[in-house]
């Protein structure tokens, strides 16, 4: 079975961004829903561009964005619950998306981590 992440991050992003659009924008939350915006987009545009990297360079460097940005989307939506504890529960279920996410990425960054330290032993046995 082939797994889509692209997709996936694409409707993560778009459920967020449909909760958000939903929420009241107060002086308090206002910030919190910005940044939230911005790093739950940004985690799937760089998967987005990973896919399409020229080189094996850009893929890891696209995808240790992807890890770094799902994981700001984490706080963001802790500091959303916080702010909207009657959002609670749809959070979560963002939240819970979210550590997927992490852990995808996470997992391809240590492969991407274990080739590249393999790659560079077999270089100096040679």
């Amino acid at each position: 079975m082939q797994y889509d992440l692209e997709g996936r991050t694409r409707k993560f992003s778009k459920d967020v961004l449909g909760l958000l659009a939903v929420i009241k924008v107060t002086e308090l939350n206002r910030n919190v829903i910005n940044q939230l915006a911005r790093s739950v987009t940004s985690t799937g545009a760089n998967y987005c561009e990973a896919n399409a990297a020229c080189s094996r360079k850009d893929f890891k460097n696209k995808i240790f964005i992807c890890r770094k940005e799902v994981q700001e989307t984490k706080y963001w939506l802790e500091m959303l619950a916080a702010v909207n504890p009657e959002q609670k529960d749809k959070l979560r279920g963002l939240w819970k998306e979210a550590q997927e996410l992490t852990l995808i990425f996470s997992k391809i960054t240590s492969s991407l981590r274990k080739k590249d330290d393999h790659n560079k032993n077999n270089e100096t046995e040679n």
